[in-house]
């Protein structure tokens, strides 16, 4: 019974979004076309595109490839586009007119990525967030486009270096060898939220199999720890002929992909969901002792001595 109770739970905080809406909008209108890099007109994938006042959206496939219904709220609407690594554009989109072939030019960020050097100390290895070896009862789903993030912190003032690697308990349930996209955010954002990307490379990974820890090396981005801390994030995404075939409009649709474990080892919430058109919401719920419900993350760090 809890089992099932924090699972829905953490669903209803997540509505069902449009990754790839095959039926369109009341207004009969639809947006779709393509993201490209502004410079080298290199397809973007996994994209992020948004509705404004409709707080809806949808993303993008491998291909930049994408497809939702237009707004039908108010005359004119902001279609805002997010790819990792590039500045937010946003667009004035009508009500009840289709743009069936956009093709939509971002420019890239500049982003100055260092690597950290130690002046008459030393460098050893550093774990935070999640210690525990056995999961707790409940699940962590998404749609495609949701992220959960955890923060791993900084609880002992260490001084931090370059992220090594992340790791996600990914459960055995559900289908654990779907991709899915590494994201790490500084905690800058309203009421210390996730909000800048640190990790501004597509990283795009699969688990071999569920029911346990799923380590990624970052040690090739070179990635700056913040020395309170940071958040790993998992977001869900949609590759192959699965884009194409199933409709996340529907609101029979099951989440699909990984099912992340959680842990209930700290005592405060440390655990954000994320959705397309809504953004971050901090997840507070509890075990009833005192322990909140976390994502089984931990990354480890470079700690300088």
């Amino acid at each position: 019974m809890v089992k099932r109770l924090l699972s829905f739970a953490l669903l209803a905080a997540a509505p069902l979004l449009a990754a790839h809406a095959q039926s369109s909008s009341p207004s009969g209108a639809l947006l779709a076309g393509r993201i490209v890099d502004k410079t080298t007109k290199e397809p973007l994938p996994f994209t992020s595109l948004s509705l404004k006042s409709e707080q809806t959206g949808a993303l993008s496939n491998e291909q930049g490839v994408f497809q939702l219904p237009g707004p039908v709220k108010n005359e004119i609407d902001s279609l805002i586009v997010m790819a990792l690594g590039y500045e937010h554009l946003a667009i004035a989109v009508r009500r009840g007119q289709a743009m069936p072939n956009m093709e939509l030019s971002v420019a890239r960020r500049a982003v100055a990525l260092k690597d950290v050097y130690v002046k008459g100390g030393k460098i050893k290895n550093l774990g935070l967030g999640a210690t525990s070896r056995r999961p707790g009862e409940g699940l962590l789903q998404g749609q495609p486009g949701s992220q959960c993030a955890f923060f791993v912190k900084n609880e002992k003032n260490k001084r931090l270096g370059n992220i090594r690697s992340v790791a996600f308990y990914i459960g055995e349930n559900g289908f654990p060898r779907e991709p899915f996209r590494v994201r790490l955010y500084k905690a800058d954002g309203n009421y210390n939220a996730p909000s800048t990307d640190i990790l501004t490379e597509n990283v795009v990974v699969s688990a071999p199999q569920g029911g346990q820890w799923y380590t990624i090396d970052l040690t090739p981005y070179n990635v700056v720890a913040p020395e309170e801390g940071f958040f790993v994030a998992m977001e869900w995404i949609v590759t192959g002929d699965k884009f194409f075939n199933t409709n996340f409009m529907d609101e029979s649709y099951t989440p699909y992909g990984q099912i992340m474990r959680p842990t209930f080892e700290f005592k405060e919430s440390r655990t954000w969901n994320y959705t397309i058109g809504r953004g971050w919401t901090l997840l507070t719920m509890s075990n009833g002792e005192g322990q909140h419900y976390n994502a089984m993350i931990r990354a480890e760090v470079d700690m300088i001595k």
